[in-house]
């Protein structure tokens, strides 16, 4: 099956098509409780720098405790688990506009981040349990093309709309459509069959050691563009909030075409060229992050970082050509919450290197990009079936 066929079939199996719906779905709920939460905390919430500190803390627990779903799956199928963990999601922005306070925005966060962490959690599973590993990639690509889509949507959304409805008015549009989304996807029957039956469970086995080690370290290099990135260009070069904002849509244009075709390329370069790739040039970005004092460039390694985000897919598609087919539910939960262990240690410990020396975390991240590509070198070359 030639790949430009196989980019076709998959589009138009049922599978796919939820997961889509969910995907989208998944995507403009966070990104708008995302983009109107600074304003609404400060505004409407009357929160302060320590209580939103709080706050954001909390929103990294659910991904910490993503292990539990696989324990969730023991009473619920897992595609209708997915549904439910959207509809979480949506009825956490729901709530968000209602309940405008510090205990308030606690309880939605968690709510919002709990759907989103466990749709997160199953969607990988889904993926890799219902598609070939020559298509794979290709579904990856395609949901993270349609994931910057829909980014790119709700930043048009919010700037055109924000002015004129309230915080409450947005959050709850958009979180009852979330909702109905989610439900109608919850009465559906995507896949005709099961697959294989996974194991119940937590399961973590000697021979997956790669797997784990490249997921917490794309967690701890996540962690220090996440937290410091945007910092750095706001604080050492003045990027005004419009700037950031244009920054951002160039970024999800620019991954909407390019997703695609890193997809195809895992397919026919394999995921240790491609992970190579991404890690020997992240050495580079973050080093000109820490030592760069152009705008311009600065503002260039912000978007080359989000495109290599994206490479990142390549760990997972590597697991699905390694693992027992029994073991990739309960595995995509591990490995997100390994994943999260960095979200919880790198904000904190980066943020006191900065009082510092602000080069010590992207230097440092530049390390965990050199450490990357050399744990690289051990995926072994695993052909796909032509």
């Amino acid at each position: 099956m030639s790949e430009s066929k196989g980019a076709e079939t998959f589009r138009k199996e049922r599978i796919y098509l939820f997961l889509l719906l969910l995907t989208v779905s998944a995507t403009v709920g966070l990104q708008v409780w995302r983009t109107l939460y600074n304003n609404f905390a400060v505004e409407v919430a009357g929160l302060n720098g320590f209580e939103n500190g709080i706050v954001q803390s909390i929103r990294e627990i659910p991904g910490f405790l993503s292990l539990l779903v696989v324990y969730i799956l023991l009473i619920i199928k897992e595609q209708r688990m997915a549904a439910l963990s959207v509809l979480i999601l949506g009825l956490g922005v729901t709530l968000t506009g209602l309940l405008p306070t510090f205990y308030g925005l606690i309880f939605t966060t968690l709510l919002m981040s709990f759907g989103f962490h466990y749709f997160e959690t199953l969607n990988q599973s889904l993926t890799l349990q219902h598609f070939d590993i020559k298509i794979t990639p290709l579904v990856f690509g395609r949901l993270r093309s349609m994931t910057a889509a829909s980014n790119v949507f709700v930043g048009l959304f919010v700037f055109f709309l924000v002015g004129l409805f309230t915080y409450k008015s947005l959050y709850l549009v958009v979180g009852i459509l979330v909702m109905i989304i989610a439900g109608f996807c919850f009465y559906k029957k995507p896949v005709t069959s099961q697959g294989v039956v996974q194991n119940k469970g937590l399961v973590l086995r000697k021979q997956y050691w790669l797997y784990y080690t490249l997921t917490f370290l794309a967690g701890a290099r996540r962690q220090v563009f996440v937290a410091f990135a945007v910092f750095l260009l706001v604080k050492n070069f003045d990027y005004s909030v419009k700037t950031i904002t244009i920054l951002f849509l160039i970024n999800n244009v620019v991954n909407y075409f390019l997703s695609p075709i890193i997809g195809k390329a895992i397919v026919r370069f394999g995921e240790r060229k491609v992970l190579s790739l991404e890690y020997f040039s992240l050495i580079f970005v973050f080093l000109i992050y820490a030592f760069s004092n152009n705008v311009m460039i600065v503002g260039l390694m912000y978007i080359l970082d989000h495109i290599f985000f994206n490479f990142g897919i390549s760990i997972r598609t590597y697991f699905q050509k390694i693992a027992d087919p029994k073991d990739i539910a309960p595995s995509m939960a591990v490995g997100f919450t390994i994943n999260h262990i960095a979200a919880v240690l790198i904000p904190a410990l980066g943020g006191w290197l900065w009082l510092v020396d602000y080069k010590i975390p992207f230097i440092a991240g530049a390390v965990l990009a050199f450490i990357s590509l050399v744990i690289t070198q051990f995926i072994k070359t695993i052909q796909n079936p032509i």
